[in-house]
């Protein structure tokens, strides 16, 4: 739960953000902003079947799940850097994070209980109760540091990249506990 809900949290807070941060600090067009956006969330969606693919064949879903982890923590604090080439590069990361992250995450929640035990679906829904949450909370807290005087987007940005450390720290502090089938 804790660990899916601060990856959200990470998730939505920077992308509240990221169309702003281009018509507001590069001053781009709301159409090249909105272009650079829409390829983003379209990799961000495409990258899982080839982080899926890698952790199946050579990686494992827990060392996915971390890979994708430190590459999205790296892309959400790299968006606090001001440069265009940092700003094209945290997207990368980012995306390559999130390929190799959402999948496996969700794989290994499914691997807690058996097919047809009922605690699955229960499971699952405390799951999709932190997503929920995180993505109810990141907007908030990253749009407030956003807007807040002498604080701006790269807090906003810093604190998507906490979310993410918090979660890289919960997820490997409770993997010990955790007793897949």
């Amino acid at each position: 739960f804790f660990t899916e809900m601060w990856e959200r949290f990470s998730y939505y807070g920077m992308r509240a953000l990221l169309v702003l941060y281009m018509t507001n600090h590069f001053l781009w067009s709301q159409q090249n902003a909105s272009t650079v956006y829409k390829w983003y969330t379209s990799l961000v969606y495409l990258t899982p079947i080839l982080g899926g693919f890698l952790a199946d064949r050579y990686l494992g879903n827990k060392w996915a799940v971390v890979i994708g982890a430190v590459s999205m923590a790296i892309g959400h604090f790299a968006m606090a850097f001001e440069q265009i080439e940092i700003f094209y590069a945290a997207l990368v990361f980012l995306i390559i994070g999130n390929g190799f992250f959402k999948p496996n995450m969700t794989t290994q929640v499914g691997r807690l209980y058996a097919i047809g035990d009922p605690r699955r679906d229960g499971a699952y829904t405390i799951f999709y109760m932190g997503i929920n949450l995180g993505a109810f909370l990141s907007p908030i807290v990253c749009g407030a540091l956003m807007a807040t005087p002498g604080f701006g987007f790269s807090w906003g940005f810093g604190a998507a990249g906490v979310g993410m450390v918090l979660s890289l720290v919960i997820y490997l502090v409770g993997l010990p506990l955790v007793k897949e089938l």
